[in-house]
Formats: structure tokens, sequence, C-alpha cells
């Protein structure tokens, strides 16, 4: 109040008041003379007042009422221009704020007469504003009338008058309001509000301070009034309108909201008085039932009703705005009112400024966000904000089904309206025909109701026209349209209001939290707690809650409605509106990861895109779902386009033909369809990110759409619109034609910005595309028809552009397109494989960050899909596959790092059956990796390298490839054996790290071979792949593989670790014999007709076991040789017998085999392993000659030398490892071992030896017998082996080996092999076998020879054994049951056994026996075994067949040996005689001598003269052996033996007659000489002059005994024969022998006299004398020789002729 306080004004104040106050006194002289005086004595004190103080305004106030009274007393004279004169002088003082409360209460006082006077009206109102406006010292009951007298200044006949109250009341209740809050202000720091409870009662005001109360007092009253009660502070009121009242009401609450939330008594007022009061007056609306129903108003003061319901709805809006959170409760029934007054039976007006209403609220997004809260989230509340959004939905349909007639009064069906509004444009402007070119009007057109649009108001404020209308008593006209486009905007506006507010506030939040998706509500949400548990995160979730709940409360509505307005739209305009409220919407509940209603919005704009009726399933489904049971649900329309009442007003552009399995038909796009595709399109565009499953209906509408305007894919999966052709019933008008382009630029945009979408959001658009995909391979199953293949080259699009960040969706869209490939369809696979392969080679070219060759997992990642592709079995797939690895080779090849194993996979993965090309395009991708690229790729893939092109010589396809895929082996091992430093090197850096790996996560390393270096690894992984070659089907690949395998591990096996070598034996060479041991046994014995074409097969390999054969044959020597070689590396391995064994084993099954090649090259290979070298031919050696040719000596004890001493490690250079091992001496181990080896090898050849020398049990044509070459091979290996174990060999193993011997020489010949085994059978040779069967036991009986004392036991069993052989020259031995022929008998061409000629073997062996018997005659073994009686027992045979002998040369040898032994043996068995040790042996001797010198067998008639004499000079010897060594030791040697040895002389000294012989030859036959001798003999041994004790005289007296009955005998048959004979002469034997006994008698007796005579015994005499008579009775023979003989026998006995007592006592002596 600066103005009025500075001194100038004060100075002007008291010049005017002095002024004043003088015209009032000129004024009053005359008539009022009291009036007169007090104004002068007012102008007194004013003086007085200004000159006494200096604080003037301050006394004056003080004053005032003296200073008041001469005008109150002016105004008092009722006279006008006095009144006047006194109002202004006191409207001065006023403003000058020097007035006190006491005056002023004089002043209303003054002026409540004036009032009442009707005087200066509009003064007093003016003088009662300024009173109340300038300061507050007019409150209580003056400020009550002061308020009073204005409402009666209102009520005046006086127009002007009651406008200007008006004014002035509304001002003055604003300055009561203002004054509370103005009063608050200043008190609110010294005492904040208090609330005060419970306050029930309307007098309890006395807590309120002063103006607090007046407004307190005077709102109370305005209810009273409007309720047409009394008043309780404004007394004297004489009328009021309701009107008035709601205006006043209207403004207070709607200006000072605060009052009435901060203080209790007045929000009581609020609750109490005000809605009680509004909810009373609204019931004559409701009542309303068509019709005018004013007469229903209580009301006093009968008003019409639209000004009291249109206000009432303004103090509504107010109350629910202000005052919603005091009111929850009243609001909620106020806005159910607001609902119903849409209802269609309400009058057109009403539903207008419902409308109007409901507008005003819909532009407030927090206060409907607050409905939601209070009712919708509420349990048992009413759903008021879903109400209010339905109410509108079934507002806007009810416009629709209003009867399409011209009747104005019709529709607009209140009562009171009947001027009616005009009309806008008739129901029949639509129908001008569709070319018509006419423009129509916006508007809505749906079923034939046409509904204009107007524009009403700005969009988001809601500027109503009707509820301004306050002047209007009656009902105002509503055009047509107007409530429609008020509830459209209401739409809009609610969907903008929601969606800003939302968006904005998720803004806020959004830096907090990511939208939340579908599916991950909970989990984000869980999420979101974690990570700050403060306020913040506890106030988003509740406001998440209330923006969920308020969008869930209003879409359905919103979407009826909205999909409705869409439907009947003809206005781009509004239907871009409309397009963009449902995209709005589809966004934000994407946003707030509310699913269905977004679908349901997002289904909308789809539905709208398409012709009506399309039939594409993933709409109807989920339209059906959410919308069937709305009655306003989308309907649809027909599609007949002559119905004017359709769409008429809708331009087609397009028409193509459905995408369908049988299309029908063609259908047809209006540009509303390609309007609606835009939007799609744009939501896509710009909401991609919140969109999740939804991208499935976007995507799929899209897709239709593009297949029905024809667009294709081309490179890099973008669409371009297809050449006519395409389809011959797509139709595009000129218009469309030239949007083409941009819609297929959209469509690209949009998969572009896919790089902006997050990555869930992305994962949605793939999945979605996935699953069109899938359904466009549904449809394309089954025909060939060209497939839809949007989605597939959209797949393409969106994986080019995410290449940054591929890693995320490269699985789901790999996989997918993975399937595509697999799809029959030819065209769809193509594309599918296309879309593949370029996303593969373009994410290998991306320049990734960080780049590839740092992402490992990334490139393995990218490449890992064409890896997949192999599972493929289309074959046009696949060449695209390796198309791709080629291009990726030759582009990448260098950079592929880790993806090298994919790379190589896929090569390897290309099957036999996958023809030739496929297997052709792979082979030459891994020969341009052989050649190429080894020394680029990781060392790890070089195992993989080997791998594959083992798996390529596995394929059977073409043999070529196969040949030269191991030829590719060969070199990868070259490169390793150059290369082998820095791969090991590598290797063993890479395996660090891996074993590292492994132990951080507790888990073993596990690769092939493990234990060994990676390096060995690898050369072991090529070892084994080459076995797996060696054991192929096919004979080639076996020999290539074979032959290479073992040519590697013989050139670079050096390159091994030591330790490795275990495996190599084991897993590798082991492993390959067992499967071809097994291979080749089982093999198909089915002869092979000649392999194809012209190869002719050789008979040895014509079937498949003779194929396999020389397989085995092959292995197994490598396995061998590489034993040989390495012997010094393999035995210092722990199992070194077990592979020995092992070894063994499979030699041993070879050996054994049925097959001859393959048993006989078994035992090759015994022989190198045993280093016994045998001559071989040149056609045989090996490949690769062994490097050790002469036998290892077996060192014992440690060599120390520069080679030993330093461990065994690997050097560096190759050729140091070389040289190492070459220099050192052969590793030593302990002799122990080294002879378990040896043992092991003979247990080996034992088993070998007894199963193939035993004869099988049945033959037929197919029996197997081994050949010789393989049994002489199998003899031969025992004297080397023999050589190793001889200190341990004992009887056991002798007589095991006897076995074997004896059955191998028993083994026949097949006739076709004899001619070039037997010699002819005149000669005779031994066989090759034969040869080394006597070679085995020579170096026996050599080793018992020098061997110790204890080894001598094995003499006999040798003995044993030749003999055996001994006795074949008479009985050869049988093999089995097996028929032999004899050779002469056997036909070279059929399958027979042909039995060998034994003989010279036998004689040979017999040689031997008596050599052996020389040396060892006298060792106590020879003794005690009875080896001499063995010797002559075997002899017996040949010796009593003689002339039966197979062969001649037989007997006599026997003979010969026989002799020769008994003069070694006798002497030993004569010393060994009391032992009793030769007992038996002296009988079988004489049976034996008896047997041959009186052989039963007849000479051979061919038997010449010379030969027979010299047959009998042996018998001539043998007799001479016994005179020689055993008559003259007669003492010690059985007395039984020597008789029979007597018996015998005795029979061969007399002639026995054989009958047999012719005259001619008698002489020779009769074996003179043999005779004479043993005759000579027994008369020898009759007298032995030497005799020194009686037991010796036996063999004297044995010997004439035997002689005298010998001649007696002869002489007495001769006399019969010569009686009986008569004149015959006897035959020349007979004479001969008579001869012969007559010599032996004289001979007889002058030996007996020569003898000394005690030693002639008295019988002897006798038998001597009693040959006398029979002498005489031979005088009469008739032969002269006979007669010659007889005198000379005669003439001795004149010696006896004596006396006979002489004789006697000799007798006796």
């Amino acid at each position: 109040m600066s103005g009025t306080n500075s001194p100038e004004a004060v100075k002007k104040l008291l010049e005017n008041m002095q002024s004043d106050l003088r015209a009032l006194s000129l004024e009053c002289k005359k008539k009022f003379p009291p009036v007169k005086e007090a104004a002068e004595s007012g102008i007194i004190k004013v003086k007085t007042i200004a000159a006494r103080n200096t604080e003037i305004l301050a006394a004056l106030k003080e004053s005032s009422s003296e200073v008041v009274q001469p005008f109150l007393m002016g105004c008092g004279t009722k006279e006008p221009k006095i009144t006047q004169l006194c109002l202004a002088a006191i409207q001065r003082l006023m403003s000058h704020e020097v007035v006190s409360e006491t005056a002023a209460g004089n002043i209303i006082n003054m002026l409540w007469q004036l009032m009442e006077n009707s005087l200066e009206e509009l003064k007093l109102l003016q003088t009662v504003l300024v009173l109340l406006t300038t300061n507050t010292v007019v409150h209580d009951e003056a400020l009550s009338k002061a308020i009073v007298l204005c409402f009666r200044l209102h009520f005046t006949k006086d127009n002007i008058t009651n406008n200007t109250a008006a004014a002035t009341v509304r001002q003055v209740v604003t300055v009561v309001f203002e004054r509370m809050a103005a009063e608050d202000e200043r008190h609110k720091d010294i005492e904040p509000p208090v609330l005060v409870q419970g306050n029930s009662n309307r007098r309890s005001v006395s807590t309120l301070k002063p103006c607090a109360k007046d407004a307190y007092m005077l709102f109370q009253d305005l209810c009273q009034l409007v309720n047409a009660d009394a008043p309780y502070w404004l007394v004297g009121m004489t009328e009021m309108t309701r009107t008035f009242g709601l205006e006043l009401l209207e403004s207070v609450l709607n200006d000072f909201p605060q009052v009435f939330l901060q203080h209790q008594e007045f929000s009581f007022l609020l609750k109490e008085r005000v809605c009680p009061l509004v909810i009373k007056l609204f019931s004559p609306n409701i009542k309303f039932r068509q019709g005018p129903s004013t007469s229903s108003s209580p009301a006093p003061v009968e008003k019409p009703y639209f000004p009291i319901c249109m206000r009432l709805l303004r103090v509504v809006s107010v109350l629910i705005k202000q005052f919603y959170s005091l009111l929850v409760t009243e609001c909620e029934i106020f806005l159910s009112l607001l609902v119903k007054f849409l209802d269609a039976d309400k009058p057109q007006w009403l539903r207008a400024v419902a409308v109007e209403s409901i507008h005003r609220l819909c532009v407030q997004p927090q206060l409907l966000r607050s409905f939601c809260q209070s009712y919708d989230m509420k349990q048992h509340s009413t759903k008021v904000f879903r109400d209010i959004v339905n109410a509108l939905g079934s507002f806007i349909q009810s416009l629709f089904l209003v009867p399409p007639t011209g009747n104005p009064a019709a529709a607009n069906q209140a009562g009171n309206n009947n001027a009616g509004g005009p009309v806008s444009a008739p129901a029949s402007s639509g129908m001008v025909g569709i070319g018509g070119g006419v423009t129509l009007l916006p508007a809505f057109e749906y079923r034939g109701t046409w509904i204009p649009i107007l524009t009403i108001t700005v969009q988001g404020s809601a500027k109503a026209t009707y509820l301004e209308m306050l002047d209007k008593v009656e009902p105002p006209t509503i055009p047509e349209g107007y409530a429609m486009s008020v509830a459209f905007h209401c739409l809009l506006d609610l969907v903008r209001g929601i969606t800003t507010m939302i968006e904005g506030e998720l803004g806020e939040v959004g830096t907090e939290c990511p939208a939340v998706t579908e599916g991950a509500n909970s989990v984000s949400s869980e999420q979101r707690d974690e990570q700050s548990a403060s306020d913040q995160a506890d106030k988003e979730t509740g406001s998440r809650a209330v923006w969920e709940e308020m969008v869930s409360a209003c879409w359905c509505g919103l979407l009826a409605a909205l999909s409705l307005l869409l439907d009947a739209s003809t206005d781009e305009a509004a239907t871009e509106n409309i397009l963009k409220a449902e995209l709005t919407m589809a966004a934000l509940c994407g946003r707030l990861g509310l699913v269905t209603s977004r679908d349901a919005f997002i289904t909308a704009i789809c539905k709208g895109s398409l012709p009506p009726h399309y039939a594409l399933t993933v709409l109807n489904a989920t339209t059906a779902a959410t919308l069937s049971s709305k009655s306003y649900s989308i309907q649809g329309h027909s599609v007949m386009m002559i119905s004017p009442s359709s769409e008429s007003h809708q331009q087609v552009v397009a028409v193509g033909q459905p995408l369908a399995v049988q299309p029908q038909g063609t259908v047809m796009l209006t540009s509303k369809n390609i309007q609606c595709m835009r939007t799609l399109l744009n939501l896509a565009h710009c909401h991609g990110a919140v969109l999740g499953t939804s991208w499935q209906l976007v995507l799929a509408t899209l897709q239709h759409l593009v297949w029905i305007l024809g667009l294709k894919p081309s490179g890099g999966g973008a669409l371009k619109p297809g050449r006519a052709v395409e389809g011959p019933s797509t139709v595009l008008t000129t218009a469309v034609m030239t949007d083409l382009p941009v819609i297929s630029n959209i469509l690209s945009r949009l998969f572009e910005s896919s790089q902006y979408l997050d990555d869930v959001s992305l994962h949605h658009l793939i999945n979605a595309l996935c699953s069109l995909s899938l359904e466009a391979m549904d449809m394309a199953y089954g025909n060939n028809k060209e497939p839809s293949l949007f989605a597939v080259a959209k797949l393409l699009e969106t994986g080019l552009v995410n290449m940054h960040r591929i890693e995320i969706l490269w699985r789901p869209l790999t996989g997918h397109l993975l399937e595509v490939c697999q799809h029959p369809n030819s065209r769809m696979r193509e594309w599918g494989a296309e879309a593949l392969t370029s996303l593969i080679k373009a994410g290998l070219t991306f320049n990734h960050e960080p780049p590839l060759s740092q992402n490992q997992r990334l490139q393995l990642l990218l490449l890992n899909p064409l890896k997949e592709m192999s599972s493929i079995n289309h074959p046009d797939i696949r060449l695209k596959q390796l198309e791709c690895v080629l291009q990726i080779l030759q582009s990448q090849g260098d950079s592929l790092g880790p993806g090298w194993p994919l790379v190589l996979g896929v090569m390897g993965a290309i099957r036999n059956d996958q023809g030739e090309s496929l297997i052709r395009t792979a082979f030459q991708c891994l020969q341009l990796v052989v050649t190429d690229f080894l020394p680029t790729m990781p060392c790890s893939c070089l195992q993989i390298v080997v791998d594959v092109a083992g798996s390529f010589g596995l394929h059977n396809q073409e043999l070529n490839i196969s040949l030269t895929s191991i030829g590719l082996l060969w070199n990868i091992s070259d490169y390793f054996f150059q290369r082998g430093d820095t791969i090991e090197k590598e290797l063993n850096k890479e395996e660090e790290a891996q074993q590292k790996q492994a132990e951080e996560k507790g888990v073993s390393l596990s690769r092939p071979f493990h234990p060994a270096p990676p390096f060995d690894c690898l050369w072991l992984c090529l070892y084994a792949k080459l076995g797996e070659l060696c054991v192929d089907p096919r004979p080639a690949v076996r020999k290539s593989a074979g032959q290479t395998l073992f040519s590697t591990v013989g050139a670079h096996g050096t390159l091994l670790q030591h330790s490795t070598w275990h495996t190599v034996i084991w897993k590798v060479l082991f492993h390959l014999l067992d499967r071809v041991r097994e291979s080749s046994t089982t093999a198909d014995k089915e002869k092979i007709e000649s392999g194809g074409g012209n190869i002719l097969i050789h008979h040895s390999r014509d079937t498949a076991e003779k194929q396999w054969a020389e397989t085995w044959v092959l292995t197994l020597a490598g396995v061998a040789r590489i034993f040989n070689t390495r012997r010094y590396l393999l035995q210092p391995l722990g199992d070194f017998s077990q592979a020995w064994d092992v070894l063994l084993d499979h030699i041993q099954s070879a050996a054994l085999s049925k097959n001859n090649e393959v048993s006989l090259a078994a035992l090759k290979s015994f022989q190198e392993i045993l280093q016994i070298v045998s001559p071989v031919r040149d056609s045989e050696k090996p490949e690769t000659p062994p490097v050790v040719n002469a036998p290892v000596p077996v060192l014992i004890g440690h060599i120390s030398g520069p080679g030993l001493n330093r461990p065994f490690v690997r050097t560096d250079s190759i050729g140091d490892k070389l040289g190492r091992y070459s220099s050192e001496p052969p590793i030593v181990t302990d002799e122990l071992e080294d002879l378990s080896l040896w043992w092991a090898a003979w247990n080996a050849w034992y088993r070998i030896g007894s199963e193939s020398t035993k004869p099988p049990v049945t033959f037929d044509k197919l029996t197997f017998i081994p050949s010789q070459p393989f049994l002489t091979a199998l003899i031969q290996i025992f004297p080397a082996l023999y050589h190793h174990i001889k200190a341990g060999f004992n009887m056991d193993d002798l007589h095991k080996l006897g076995v074997i011997l004896h059955g191998a020489v028993s083994v026949p010949i097949s006739s076709d092999a004899s001619p070039f085994i037997l010699p002819s059978y005149t000669e005779a040779v031994l066989t090759s076998l034969q040869e080394a069967v006597l070679t085995a036991l020579d170096v026996l009986q050599k080793a018992i020879c020098v061997g110790p004392e204890n080894m001598q036991i094995m003499y006999p069993a040798i003995f044993d054994q030749l003999l055996a052989f001994v006795e074949f020259s008479c009985k050869p031995p049988q093999y089995g049951q097996l028929e032999t022929k004899h050779i002469a008998n056997a036909k070279y061409n059929q399958a027979e056994w042909v039995a060998l000629n034994y003989v010279p073997f036998a004689e040979r062996s017999l040689e031997v026996v008596v050599d052996l018997y020389q040396k060892t005659a006298c060792h106590k073994a020879v003794v005690n075994e009875k080896v001499l009686q063995n010797i002559i027992k075997t002899l017996r045979v040949p010796l009593s067949l003689k002339y039966s002998c197979p062969s001649e040369s037989t007997w006599k040898l026997a003979v010969a040996s026989l002799l020769k032994v008994l003069s070694i043996g006798l002497p030993v068995a004569r010393q060994h005689a009391s032992s009793g040790k030769f007992d038996s042996m002296w009988p079988e001797l004489a049976s034996t001598l008896e047997d041959f010198l009186f052989t039963k067998s007849i000479p051979p008639d061919n038997l010449s003269i010379q030969e027979f004499q010299r047959n009998e000079s042996i018998d001539v010897e043998v007799v001479q052996l016994i005179s020689a060594e055993i008559l003259p030791y007669a003492n010690l040697i059985p007395r039984a033996f020597v008789g029979q040895m007597m018996a015998m002389l005795n029979r061969g000294s007399i002639h026995s007659q054989s009958s047999s012989f012719t005259e001619a030859e008698i002489d020779i036959r009769l074996r003179e000489e043999f005779s004479k001798m043993c005759f000579e003999t027994l008369l020898q041994f009759s007298f032995s002059n030497k005799v020194t004790t009686p037991q010796e005289g036996y063999i004297s007296r044995m010997a004439l005994s035997v002689l005298l009955k010998r001649s007696q005998d002869v002489l007495h048959r001769y006399i019969e024969d010569e009686r009986l004979s008569g004149k015959c002469p006897l035959p020349r034997q007979q004479v001969t022998e008579i001869i012969f006994v007559l010599k032996a008698v004289s001979t007889l007796i002058d030996s007996l006299k020569k003898t000394q005579p005690e030693n002639v015994d008295g019988n002897t005499w006798a038998q001597v004398i009693a040959l006398y008579p029979t002498l005489v009775e031979c005088i009469t023979c008739s032969s002269s020789e006979v007669c010659c003989a007889l005198k000379e026998a005669l003439v001795p006995f004149k010696d006896f002729m004596q006396p006979p007592a002489s004789k006697v006592q000799n007798g006796e002596s």
C-alpha cells in the first residue's frame, strides 16, 4: 500500500476529505442543518488529527466513526445528490483503509437502509465491493448483512442492477474465501492446520479463525439456499434461484479447493451438504424416460430443467476434478450417473452434455488414473473407469443403430426439441455412384447410417459447447454428428492422455527397469526388487499395477468402439486418427506387457489391412476370443462391391490372389487396407520392441498383403514387386503401383530397424518369423506350387542387419532355416539353404567387435549351422553346403582358426549313399585343405583332417577316391614328420591349457589315446584310420592302406614317445590284427565272378576268403616286422610279455587257419619275431627290409655306455632320434623275462604244432590238411627256439615235441602237390620236412650231449622217437582215418592223398639211432630205460620181414645197425649183468636173431646168385657176432639165452631142406657157408680150453650135447629117407647135409681127443659113442660122397676100442 501511505498521498487524502466535508455542508445548509453542523465539526476534527499526529492514517482510523458520521447522516437524507457525494467520500476513506470496524458496521447499516429504499442501487453495490475488498474490517454479522444486501439487489426488477449485483455477489463470495486463504497463509508458520475429528455439528465452528468462520457460514448458507432451505447466517434473504446458487457453489469449489482440502469443517460441508444436494437435484434426470419431465422437479421455483442439469454437471465436474480424494464414494455415484445419462433413452441434449462432461474427464489422465485406483482396483467397487469407456463405446454404437429415416424429430428424440436441427446431409448422399467422383464430407458410414464428422475442438482440450450455455433456458438443438464427434474425440483424448501419462511415468521409471515383456512379468519384478528394495521400487510396482489396471479396464471398450469407427470411417484423416489410437494403445499394452489387449489392438489393425472376410486363422482365432461376447464386435461386410451401403466410398486399389493352400478366386484391397497396412508397418517399425508374440500377427498379415500385392523376395531378402507373370490374376492400379516400391522399402526398413530392438524383442521377431515360415512350410507340403518365401526372406534380412549381435539370434534363426532346408518343396528348400549360407558367409566376413580371430566362440557359433546341414539328406542342399565350404575356404581359409573342426566335419559328413557328385565336391574341398591349409590350421585340427581323409577312404562309391585319400593320409604323415617339432610344441601348449580348464571344472580330459602326449595321439589317430582302411571290404583299398600303415609306422615311428609304443601295439596293431582275423575267418568262400568289365581275377584271388587271406598275410607280416625291428623299443615297455603273447596268439590263429597261404606266412612271421631269418626268395622279400636281421644276442648284466646312462627322453631333432636308435646297443632286459618270452613262443609253437598235425575226425572233400611247406617251416622253427629254452626243457616238453614231430611226419600230401614235393619213387631222398624233423632231434641230442647231467635222462625219449620213425620203414604211419594211396596208383588230377615213401626217412633215423647209441650206450638213463632192448625190438620187425620189407635196403641196414649196436651194447649189458637191468633184453635178442637167421620170408625169384651169396655173408656176420660177443662171455649171460643161441647154431649148422629150390641152384641156396660157420661156432664152443670155473664149462657142455643131438637126428633121418627112396637118389640138399654131419662128427672126435680129459664130461663121451651104431647103419648108402665122408667119420672110433672097466670109470668121473 506504499501508494496510499506516502506523505503526498496522505496530504492529498486530507485535502480531499476537507473538500468533501465542505461540499456536504454546502449541500445541506438549507434543508438539513444537522448535517451541515456535523460536516463542519468534521473539518475541525480532521485538521486537529492532522496537526497532532505523526501517524495521521492510524489516528484517522481510530476516530473514523466520528469522521464518517457526517457522511452517514448525509446518506440518511435520501437525497440522491447528497447520497452520491457521501457514498463517494465514504469510498475514498475505505480505499485508504482508514475505516474502523465500528465505522464499517455503521456504513453497512446505512447502506441497508438505502437498499430497502431502492436508492442508488449500483452505487451501493460499488460501495459494498470497495468496503469488502480493501480491508478485512467487515466480518461476521456485518459481513453477512453486506452479502444479503447484494443478493437482494440481484433480484430487483432492473436488469442492469440484477446483473451487476450477480457479479458483485460472485466477487464478494470470492473475497470472503480469499480472506480465508490469506489468513491461512499468515498462520501456516505459527500453527499448521489441525484436522478436527468427527465434526458432526454445524455450530462447532468455534475452532475456526474469524475469516474462516465467515467463509464457512457463507458456504453453508449457499447450500441451504440451493436446497430451498432457510439460511442460518444470511439473515434477510427474500428470494434465491437454484441456477445462481449452483453457479456460486461451482465457482467457490473451483477457485478455492485448498480451503476444503485443508479444513475438516469444510470437507464436512462438502460431504454432508453439497453431495447429497447434487444427488437430490439429479433425481428427475435419472427417472426421466423419453418425454418432458420438468413437472417432476421439486424446486419451489419452477425452472426449466436444462439449465439446472447442465449446472449440476458442471458442479460435478469440479467436484470430481478437485475433491475426488475426499469424496471417493460420492464421485462413484456421480460417475455412474454420467454413464447413465449416455443411455439411448435419455434426451439428445442430455446425452450431449453428458458426453461433454465425460470429455472433460477424458482430458485429465491423472484423474482417470485415480478413478482406476479407487474403484476399478478395489474389490467390491463399481468398475467406474471401465464403465465410462464402455459407455462411450455403447454410445457410439447406439448412434449407428438409429433407424435410418429422414425424420429429424425421430432422430432427436427429446420431446422438447421440436424445432429439430437441420440434417446436414441426407442419408442418400452416400449413394452417388462409385465413379461419380463426388467429394464427400468426412463422415462415418455403417450399415446405411451416415454420420458426419464435425470439427469440434483442438485435440487434447475439452472445449464444451453446451456446458457453457449458461444463458440458455431452453434445451438447445444438437446438430447431427455432434455427439458422435465429441465421443470420438473422447476416445482419442482418452487414449492420448492415458498413453502420454503412462509413457511419461514409464520414462522416469524406465531408467531403472526395462519394459517388461510378457512371460517375464514375475521374473523382472523380482529382479527389480532385488535391484533396489527402496520405496522407489515399491512405488514403481504400485504405479505399474495402476497402469495395468487402467489399460485392462479400458481396452475392451476402446477397441470395440475404435474398430467400429474404423470400419465406418470414410475419411482418411479420421481413419488415420483411429489407427493412430489403436497403434498407441497396442504399443502401450506392449510396454506394460499386457499381451491379450496388445494382441487385440494389433489384430484390429491387421484385420483392417486385409480384405473383408479374409481367411487368416491367426487373426480370427485371437479376435474371436476377445470380442465375441461384445455386441459391437467388428461386423464383416459383404465383399460385393455393388452394395452402395457397404463400401461405396472406398476406392479399390488392388486385386490379387489370397495366400492359401487352394486359392479360391481373387481378393480386393482398398485404399483403407493400404492405409492400415502402413499403420501396421509403422507400428512394427516404431514399437517393435514391445510387440513380443504379436509379431506373429503383424508378420502374418504383412505376409498375406505382400502375397496379394505380388511382392517376391530378391537377393539379400528384400521384397521387390514381381513381374506380372508371377500371378496372372494380380491387378494393381497405378495408384498402388507407385506405392509398391515405397511399401517394399518400408518393409525392408522395418527389418533393418530390427537392429535397434532390444534382445528380447528381437527374439520375438525371430520367433514370429519362424512360426510364419513354419506355416508357409505346411502349406507348401504335398504340392510344388510357388511357396510364400516372405518369412525366409525376412529372416535373412533380419540376420544380415543384426550381424553386430548375431550371437543372440543365431541359434533360433539358423535352427529354423535348417528346418526349411529339409522341406520337400524344392523352391522353399533352395531359399532356406540360400539364406543360411548367405548368413554364414556374411557372418564370417562381417567386421565383428572384437574380431572373430579373438572371439572363437562366435566363430564356432557361426559355422555351426553349416555343420548341422550335414544331417539333411537332400543332395541340392548338401551341394549348396559344400559350395559354401569351398567359398569359405577360398576366402577365409587362412583365418578359420577354431572353425576348422566344423568345416572339416562338413566334409567328413558326406555319406556313402549320397551320390558321386557330392562325394567328389567334398573330396575336392579336402584335397584343397591338405594341399594348402595344413600349416595354417590349429594343430588340434590335424586329427580331424586325418579322420576326414580316412572317412573318404571308406567311401565305396568311387575306388579312385578311396585310393587317393590313402595317398592324402601318406602326405599328411609326411607333413607331420617334417613339421614334427612345431606341431608338438603347439599341441603341448594346448594340452596344458585344456588340462587346466578340466581341473578347474573338476572333470578329466577325454580324448582318444589319452595318456599319450598329444603329438603322439595325432600319430595314433593316423595309424588308427589307416587301420580301419586295412579292413575295408575292397581288397585294393586294404592292400594300399596296409602298405601305407606299415610304411608310416616303419618310417616315422621313431618320432613317438617311448611310452606311446604301448598304444601303437595294443590299440592300433593288435586291434587291426583282431579285425583282420575276424574278417578272414568269416569271409565268404563263394567264387567271385570276374570283377566287372574286362578285369580278370587270378585263381588265387577268386574268392573273398582268398582276398582276405592276402590282407591277413600282409598285416601279420607287417606287425611281426615292427616287433622285430623295434624290439629294442618295445621290450622295455611294461607289458611286452603280454604283447608278445597276443602276437603269438595271432600267429597261432593264422597258422591254424585253413588256408595254406596264411598259415605259411604266419610261420614266416613267427620265424621273423624269433629272429631266425630263413633264406628268403627274392619275390618274398618284405617291402622294407627289417632293420635287425641277425638274432639279437641276449646280454646279461648291465652295460654302461654313453648310450644308456642318459635318461630315455626325446631329443629335439629328428635326425638325432633316428641316429640314437641305430647307434645304441639293444636294450637289455633281464634274462628271466627273456626266458618267459621264449617259453611263451614255445607254447605257441606247441599249440600250432599239435593242432595242425592232429588228424581230423572225419574226412571229406573239404577237409583241410596242412601243406608240406607249412609243416617244414613249423619244424624248422624248433631248433632256434630250443636254443633259447634248452635250460628249462624237460621230459614233458620233449614228449610234446615228439607228438608233433610224429604227427608232422605222418601228414600225407595231396596228389596235385606230390610231383613238386616227392622225388620219383626210385630215388631214396628225404623230403625237406623229414630233414627238418631229424635236424630238430639232432639239435636236441647235441644239446643233451653238452648239457648238464640231469639232461641225459632225455636220451631214452629221443631213442623212442627215432625208433618210432624207424618203424615207418615197414609200417607207414596212419593219418587219422584217411585212406592214402600208394604213389604209383595216385592220379595227379584228383584230390587224393598220397602216402610218402618213408623208407629213406626211417633208414636215416636208424643211422641216427646207431650214431647216438654209440655215443650214449653207457649213460645211466640209456641203461635204465632199456634202450638197447627197444632198439632190438624195433629192428626185429624189418629183420624178421627181411625179404618182405618194402625196401631191400631196410633189412640190410637193420642188420648192419644191429651188429653195430650190439657190438657197443653187449659189453655194457655184460657189465650190468648183475643188476638185472638187461634181463628182458636177452630173450628179445634171441627172438630177433632167430627171426632174422631163419626168416619166414622167401627171397624174391629174381634174386641173383651174387646177391644170394652177399646176403649169406650177412648171416655169417651175425653168427660171427654171436661167436665173438656172446658165447665167449656165457658166464655173464643168462643160461637160457645161451641155450637158445646154441640151439640156433645147431639149427643153422645142419641144412634144412627147402623143397622150393630147383636142382640147378640147390648148391648155392643151401647156405653152406652159413651152416659151416654155425657148426664151427658150435664146435668152437664145444671145448673151451680156458675153463677156470665150473660155470664157464657149461657152455661147452651145452654146445656139445646140442651138437651131438643134432648129428644123431640128421643121421637117423637120412637112413630113413635112403631106405624109402629105393633106387632114387636123395635130394642134393640132404646129401650135402649128411656129408656135413659126417665131417662134423669126425672133427668133433678130433677135438675131444685134443682136450684135457678132465674137461670132457662123461656124458659127452657116452653121446659120442652112441653115434657109432647110427654111422654103421649108413654104410648101405648109395652115394659115393656119403661113403667117403662116412669112412672118415668111422676112422676115429678106433680110439674107443678099450676094455670096458676104464670106460666105466671115466663115465662116472
